[in-house]
């Protein structure tokens, strides 16, 4: 909770380090901590009347509530305004009148639309009095406040294009019907997420300034102290919020103090170099963590005090602003080496002069240090020679060695600690190669489905291919033209004289749009030891870590079950934490018994409820196993009756026979793709990425 009240106080001091995301778990207090920083911020001087919170002092011009009029002159704004400033000339000149508000906390909620984020023009107003009548939305009311975006993570693709555009550009533009308004949006954007369900996408993962990992404490003290400050806060609010009015509002002037210093802070040479050094040791892309880091150094700097940036406020920035920034792969954990951030902050960092050596390169007796041998290459002080020096880093054994090899065999108990609920870990477990990029996968259209970036669908945002009728008081984005043509037959009727349109509720049709959509892949894998050898499964592995891979870069939903001893599992629930389903597939043991009817039947239940849940959202399962059944008499046919309950559900399938070569073959597995009316696949026939073209092929089928 201290990283993320400073994260927090840092943005306030200095919004232009980008906002903070907050990642955590459930019930950590991360909605909290962002309400209640509004009541810590300072007032916000704004412009009397201006639906956009224009500053007096230095308003923007094209503001759409604009020209504002200087106080007490009857004069517009733009005349004797510095160009492009918007700011009064000469010494006469007055700024608009400003009148002072709290500062503002505008929440958007994951399913708003892009109407309600953007604003929205009246069409009704439109149509019969022919004047443009804009609706400011979300942006605009977040202008020079907070906008706060609890479950980022599940925010819907466009809206996400909304946010990254008003990010990088400093205002939100809506073009629409012919009419186009732009006015400013800036904004501190904090946004909390659970990564359970599901990482952020990665463009609006590098707009955030700083990251804070939270979590909640082991501490059993500390527990209380929670329990106890929440129950007296629940007893009498107004006598807890009182007890701390003073230490608030020292706080709340601290932060004012900051932004005032925050202009004096020098930023020098060598601090600059030390940020960059940083950042190209930890191999972050772009300039952008560069910068960021920058900022908040200098935010931190003016926060303690100082007005030069020290290695602490370097040190500061640098956990705060890299964590999120350093992960060369989606699957890799976020979070900051300490050690090597501080072995990275040692080699950057300038050595202070020996007060001992001599001013002109001499040593204490007067020679040049080039003179006698390299210091470098003496043994130290009170040793004989290189046998008493420091034995290397492998010979020491309080030195980490190097982990060994994956692909090495490594004993069954190494393991015990990574099992999956309800499985032993009965065998090996046998690790991945490197994934590679995946054909897509695509399911048939069919109705309306769950925007994505996968399937063609019938979705509430893409291009317009239609038009309907609205349904009772449904929401949603007139056809404007569509509109026109069912309210024009009935003018004469309606009683229309004169210009205009005459236009009713029941005149308004709706744009049907074609887009894309996100799926439902639920892998049921046979952990059973009839899997083969340790090679097989691991490029079964590697396959499904590929099809995980452009899972999530298209923001798909993955479900995983596995089948082992006398029982199936649900590894990972339906969930777009793609990252959470590699983690467990890469853990996954093999051996025991197979349980096949019982991992169809899990199986069918997850899509089941699944369905239930989300009936939009279409489901692809893909099934890895050698086909047999060894959990019980007639466990086969089981089977094969379990698989015709997914049939019945009309759920499309994939089969990945991993029976072993050596010996006769059963074909178990092909028998079993008939009765699913699946593709069938042998995986010892071709190679892993032959698996994702199997998936594509039979979901395009």
């Amino acid at each position: 909770m201290d990283d993320l009240q400073l994260a927090l106080i840092l943005a306030a001091v200095s919004p232009a380090i980008g906002g903070v995301l907050i990642r955590g778990e459930k019930g950590t207090a991360k909605s909290t901590a962002v309400r209640a920083l509004t009541e810590i911020l300072p007032a916000v001087e704004v412009i009397e009347g201006c639906r956009f919170s224009c500053d007096p002092a230095h308003f923007d011009s094209t503001c759409p509530d604009g020209p504002h009029t200087t106080a007490g002159t009857g004069r517009t704004a733009g005349a004797g305004t510095t160009a492009g400033s918007g700011t009064p000339e000469g010494p006469d000149a007055l700024a608009p009148r400003g009148i002072a508000r709290p500062a503002r906390l505008v929440e958007l909620p994951v399913g708003a639309t892009e109407d309600r984020v953007l604003g929205s023009l009246h069409l009704e107003r439109a149509l019969s009095e022919g004047v443009t009548v804009y609706e400011p939305g979300l942006l605009a009311a977040a202008h020079r406040g907070l906008l706060y975006v609890d479950e980022v993570n599940l925010l819907h693709d466009h809206l996400v294009d909304v946010l990254l555009d008003a990010a990088a550009m400093g205002q939100a533009t809506v073009e629409r019907d012919g009419v186009s308004i732009t006015h400013p949006a800036r904004f501190v954007l904090v946004g909390t997420m659970n990564p359970e369900e599901g990482e952020l996408r990665p463009q609006l993962l590098d707009r955030f300034g700083l990251t804070v990992d939270v979590v909640a404490s082991r501490d059993p003290a500390v527990r209380v102290e929670v329990m106890r400050a929440r129950l007296t806060y629940e007893a009498d609010p107004i006598a807890f919020i009182s007890k701390y009015a003073g230490a608030q509002a020292e706080l709340s002037e601290r932060i004012v103090k900051a932004q005032s210093r925050l202009a004096d802070v020098i930023l020098t040479d060598s601090a600059l170099r030390q940020i960059a050094e940083i950042c190209a040791s930890f191999d972050v892309d772009g300039m952008r963590a560069d910068l960021v880091t920058a900022r908040t150094a200098v935010a931190h700097a003016a926060w303690s005090g100082r007005t030069v940036v020290e290695v602490e406020d370097v040190r500061a920035a640098a956990k705060l602003a890299l964590p999120h920034r350093k992960r060369r792969n989606p699957f890799d954990a976020p979070g900051l080496d300490d050690e090597q951030l501080e072995q990275a902050i040692q080699n950057s960092t300038p050595p202070e002069p020996d007060p001992d050596d001599d001013p002109e390169g001499g040593g204490p007796d007067g020679g040049s240090k080039g003179d006698g041998p390299d210091d470098s290459t003496q043994p130290p002080a009170g040793t004989d020679g290189p046998d008493d020096a420091t034995p290397p880093a492998a010979d020491r054994p309080d030195t980490e060695q190097p982990q060994a090899d994956a692909s090495e065999p490594r004993e069954p108990g190494d393991n015990a600690g990574s099992a999956l609920p309800g499985t032993a870990p009965t065998g090996q477990v046998a690790a991945s190669s490197e994934p590679y990029k995946a054909r897509l996968l695509s399911v048939q259209s069919a109705g309306a489905g769950v925007s994505g970036k996968r399937s063609r669908a019938l979705t509430d945002v893409g291009r317009v291919v239609g038009d309907r009728a609205r349904v009772g008081r449904e929401s949603g984005r007139p056809h404007l033209l569509a509109t026109i043509r069912s309210a024009a037959p009935h003018q004469y009727t309606r009683g229309r004289s004169g210009p205009g349109l005459a236009v009713r509720t029941s005149d308004v049709r709706l744009a049907v749009r074609e887009g894309r959509e996100g799926n439902l892949v639920l892998f049921c894998v046979d952990a059973s030891g009839s899997m083969g050898t340790k090679k097989r499964m691991a490029e079964v592995k590697t396959a499904i870590v590929s099809l995980l891979l452009d899972a999530y870069q298209r923001r798909d939903t993955v479900g995983l079950v596995t089948f082992a001893g006398a029982e199936a599992t649900i590894a990972l629930p339906p969930t777009g934490s793609v990252e959470t389903a590699v983690r467990r597939l890469e853990s996954l043991p093999t051996g025991g018994r197979t349980p096949l009817a019982e991992g169809l039947l899990q199986a069918s239940d997850v899509l089941r409820i699944a369905a239930i849940r989300d009936p939009r959202r279409r489901p692809l399962l893909v099934l890895v196993t050698d086909g047999r059944a060894t959990a019980g008499d007639k466990a086969f046919a089981r089977a094969k009756q379990a698989a015709g309950w997914l049939v019945q559900q009309g759920i499309a399938s994939v089969v990945v026979d991993c029976e072993p070569h050596r010996g006769v073959r059963l074909g178990l597995a092909a028998e079993l793709a008939a009765d699913l009316g699946a593709e069938y696949l042998d995986l010892g026939e071709v190679a892993a990425g032959n698996l994702v073209r199997a998936v594509t092929d039979r979901s395009a089928a």
